[in-house]
């Protein structure tokens, strides 16, 4: 008879413990330990039992702690440390079935008078969402303490409840870190940022996690500006970020457009030894696209080491919203190539989106009609829009609304809006106003939007209706807003502004190149100008819109050369869009606008659009 494997790997206990205790140990070789304990100990010591449910536990996969624990069940010894080991398997799994049952267990075994233990309950119930149990499990403990308190509270934020995390928040004893950041992460999810910033003022002590709360929060709430502005706060207050925050921040630049601070952020990550894994390394692709430096994303993108699908949708993604639709097409053949990672829907949503701005038409109904079948990947509301948006640019507008009169999915404003957008382009009034009717909810831009294409045919009694439908409805204008960063600080400008300290300056400069475009036979565009009133007028209209001030703004406070970065909230204009092609080209400077619909690359008086958007 052949004796029985020795324990031969780990021939010791303590080196057994320590590798049970390392966060380096992989799943795999957790497997391979479980498997030879089983094979020395058919009951195995309390201890290297315990250490075997928290290495699973703390593990990628959790549930192995619980059926570990499940094939022992009736071994005659059990400790507290044993049940809180599981409780963290069930947090993480987020079982209900086996957090009661633990409930029961402890329980019977006589340790429901342990707060420790009952916190780790009240903790895996928060988590699996069982709030009403949780507060039964609370009102019904002999002790509580802070973290008792903090997991309540945390639990009812969690759920958006800060009627209920509030009253708990006025009854704690004492009132951790942890007790205001629970409150900042509460408020800033149901969108009250300024609640949560007053929470966080009046913090008497903040660490690192309560500044991430709050930055993350601004985030969340679209407040990039904000989250910036406390980051620069932060680190003059000598804290040392973390991943946490850098991939906060990184997502404020994103939305921003702040490229200077995602460049600094980017070497604080290389100096600070950061591993740049694939969550990381989309964070960066992500932001260098959304600022429109595409070439840094690609860099970034190549030099990833491991890129799993968010990454290839990060960089698919940027190169189609910064108009190179045949690069984002080659990187989606790539992606292809790499049997390691499967398309998914943000996949193809930049592929159509590519198809879109490159003006692809068949490619674009290639893929929305094989994804399906030949990758298994749904349709969704995005995918139907920029099939839509495809079409609809390129004058297939019937094709268009045929695809949306046959979704198998309600059709959202979304959709209709990118059908709206064709039918100003290829001035079908009719269309537009089916379309419009066909919307259950209207925002200020679609009105704009068919007022536009009224005026541009020369309709000016329908303009005035839908001025008049627009007061009756207290529907005001979205005004446009651009911004600028210019030595880490970014300057907003809205049209017609004239509150920044240099608007003299500024407004002297749009003097200037207004006289240096009409020599070089620049007109003003003033058919989209939405009101019935004198050429004059309507060019001093367009002559003061917020991406011109930026673009103004920018010039004089750069060396020759500089390349202009602006953000703008609402759609590109077309006497705008000419006009930034002429400002390129008798200033001798790259301009990028990112406007509410894609990136423009303006350089040598040509744009990425091809004037195609």
């Amino acid at each position: 008879m052949p004796s029985s494997p020795s324990f031969h790997l780990f021939p010791q206990k303590k080196n057994l413990t320590q590798l049970l205790q390392s966060r380096r140990t992989t799943t795999k070789q957790l497997q391979q330990i479980h498997a030879q304990l089983l094979l020395q100990y058919p009951s195995p010591p309390l201890h290297l039992f315990n250490s075997m449910i928290l290495a699973y536990a703390s593990s990628l996969f959790p549930c192995h702690a619980l059926a570990f624990f499940a094939t022992h069940i009736h071994r005659p010894f059990l400790n507290m440390f044993t049940l809180h080991f599981l409780l963290k398997a069930c947090s993480k799994s987020k079982s209900v079935t086996h957090t009661t049952q633990l409930h029961s267990i402890s329980f019977k075994l006589g340790f429901h008078s342990y707060t420790t233990l009952q916190n780790g309950l009240l903790h895996a119930y928060c988590t699996c969402g069982q709030l009403a149990d949780a507060r039964r499990l609370f009102d019904e403990m002999i002790h509580r303490d802070t973290v008792s308190f903090n997991s309540m509270i945390h639990g009812y934020a969690e759920l958006g409840d800060m009627s209920s995390a509030s009253w708990l928040f006025e009854q704690v004893p004492v009132r951790s870190p942890v007790s205001w950041t629970s409150m900042i992460t509460g408020f800033a999810y149901t969108g009250d940022v300024v609640l949560a910033r007053s929470f966080f003022d009046e913090m008497p002590e903040r660490d690192l996690i309560s500044w991430n709360a709050m930055i993350s929060g601004y985030v969340q709430n679209r407040k990039p500006l904000m989250a910036l502005d406390l980051f620069c706060q932060m680190m003059s207050e000598n804290l040392k970020p973390n991943r946490v925050t850098v991939v906060s921040v990184l997502s404020a630049c994103s939305s921003a457009g702040a490229l200077d601070t995602g460049k600094w952020i980017h070497v604080y990550i290389n100096k600070s030894k950061f591993h740049l894994d694939p969550f990381l390394g989309s964070a960066l692709v992500d932001m260098y696209s959304k600022c429109g430096a595409v070439e840094f994303a690609s860099d970034v993108f190549e030099s990833l080491t491991e890129k799993n699908t968010c990454t290839w949708n990060a960089m698919i993604n940027g190169l189609a919203m910064n108009g190179q639709a045949e690069k984002a097409l080659d990187v989606f053949s790539q992606m292809q190539l790499d049997r390691r990672v499967l398309p998914d829907e943000v996949t193809f949503v930049g592929v159509l989106l590519a198809c879109s701005h490159g003006g692809f038409v068949e490619e674009g109904r290639k893929h929305f009609y094989s994804m399906t079948r030949k990758y298994g990947v749904r349709l969704v509301v995005e995918h139907y829009a920029c099939m839509v948006d495809l079409l609809g640019r390129c004058g297939f507008l019937q094709e268009a609304e045929e695809i949306i009169r046959n979704m198998s999915i309600k059709p959202d404003v979304v959709i209709w809006r990118a059908l709206l957008g064709g039918c100003r382009i290829h001035k079908d009034v009719e269309l537009a106003e089916r379309v419009v009717l066909e919307m259950e909810t209207h925002g200020s831009g679609d009105y704009v939007l068919l007022s536009n294409l009224y005026a541009s045919v020369g309709k000016w009694e329908d303009v005035e209706k839908v001025r008049r439908i627009m007061k009756d409805k207290g529907i005001e204008k979205t005004p446009g807003c651009s911004s600028i960063e210019i030595n880490n600080t970014i300057h907003e400008f809205i049209s017609g502004d004239k509150s920044h300290q240099r608007y003299k300056e500024i407004y002297a400069k749009l003097e200037e190149l207004g006289t240096r475009m009409s020599q070089e036979g620049y007109i003003a565009g003033t058919a989209e100008v939405l009101y019935d009133i004198d050429e004059e007028e309507k060019e001093r209209a367009l002559g003061h819109h917020s991406e011109k001030l930026a673009i103004s703004f920018g010039l004089i406070s750069t060396s020759p050369g500089t390349t202009l970065r602006i953000v703008k909230n609402l759609r590109f204009c077309s006497d705008c869009h000419n006009a930034t092609k002429l400002i390129s080209k008798i200033c001798n400077r790259e301009i990028v606008v990112r406007d509410r619909v894609r990136f423009h690359h303006f350089k040598d008086g040509i744009c990425s659009c091809n004037d195609f958007w």
